[in-house]
């Protein structure tokens, strides 16, 4: 009997957690829609299928941001066991800015541009894929487990790789240094249309394998001795799920460019609304907070305030501040 009562009281407990985080989602993905519709409708005053289709690609652009870098940071922490890391600490950013520079160098923007959108998207793909799966392998597989280390190495690699840049830009002729310009920063509202096809297949491809492994990401979350114990085999599954991290963090970066802490950003937040960190509920809440942060951000700025093109620079700043005090915050524990 007593048997009986435990497991009707742990039945009953299980249930209200499924039913408040489920309330907690599908209010998020009212949010979602709502902000949606408003940036899809406002301030439309004429030619609705040439505004819908623009501001339709915009915003499945970011949903591949949000997409891509939420979950692939949520992926990042879980495997880390540390909830301010992001892929772009470890300088992802700095060496797509690298990429960009040695394009410019030795093809020059002609040649950047008779090389064609999609090859110079796959080759950018490939080489930031490589690099940073090398990379992660050395940290992650190793003995370096240490969260000072990871971000020496990070902060290191980022210096180097922005180091380069620097000496690249300072070769490359004056002409041609605007055609470099454009491609330093995160731009939501210059979209190559060509691009999002080939982004979505991989967004696709990675979603799924994210999700086929969500309850192998909670046993991953115990720790790496908790896992084997249960029958993960750790080294495999965490290549795995590094590899298609960096596809999906190169997606993003060569779709609009670099945004460092957008991840960060929208992670934590999941984390705090759902109120547990059970993968099945906190990657759909990190895909939703991504969509409402850029759209409701973008309504913002461009109905609003009149701005154009500052979205990146304020989730950067936004985002630089909470990877700040998540990092003060870890150092009085």
């Amino acid at each position: 009997m007593a048997g009986d009562a435990s497991k009707a009281l742990q039945a009953g407990a299980w249930t209200r957690n499924w039913s408040r985080q489920g309330v907690r989602l599908t209010a998020l993905a009212v949010l979602a829609a709502v902000t949606l519709l408003a940036f899809m409708t406002l301030g439309v005053e004429a030619d609705w299928a040439f505004v819908l289709q623009h501001r339709g690609t915009k915003a499945l652009t970011m949903l591949v941001v949000a997409c891509a870098l939420g979950m692939s940071t949520v992926v990042f922490q879980t495997v880390t066991h540390n909830t301010i890391l992001t892929p772009a600490v470890m300088g992802l950013d700095a060496l797509y800015l690298f990429l960009q520079a040695v394009l410019v160098l030795v093809l020059g923007s002609v040649g950047v541009v008779q090389l064609g959108l999609l090859p110079k998207y796959g080759l950018e793909i490939v080489l930031m894929v490589a690099l940073s799966v090398g990379l992660m392998r050395w940290l992650f597989t190793g003995h370096a487990s240490s969260l000072h280390l990871m971000l020496l190495v990070g902060m290191v690699m980022g210096i180097l790789f922005r180091s380069m840049t620097s000496f690249a830009m300072r070769m490359i002729d004056p002409n041609e240094f605007a055609t470099l310009q454009d491609r330093m920063f995160a731009n939501f509202n210059t979209i190559h249309t060509q691009l999002l096809l080939p982004s979505l297949v991989v967004l696709a491809l990675g979603t799924a394998f994210f999700w086929r492994r969500r309850h192998v990401l909670d046993v991953l979350a115990l720790g790496r001795d908790a896992a084997v114990n249960l029958g993960v085999h750790y080294q495999r599954q965490v290549l795995q799920l590094l590899v298609v991290m960096c596809a999906m963090v190169a997606i993003s970066t060569a779709l609009v460019g670099p945004v460092t802490f957008f991840g960060l950003l929208v992670a934590n937040m999941a984390y705090q609304w759902m109120g547990t960190r059970r993968h099945a509920w906190v990657l759909p809440a990190v895909v939703l907070w991504g969509c409402v942060l850029l759209l409701a951000g973008q309504v913002v700025l461009e109905r609003v305030l009149g701005f154009n093109s500052a979205l990146s620079v304020v989730v950067e700043f936004v985002g630089g501040l909470v990877f700040i005090y998540l990092l003060m915050r870890k150092g009085k524990q």
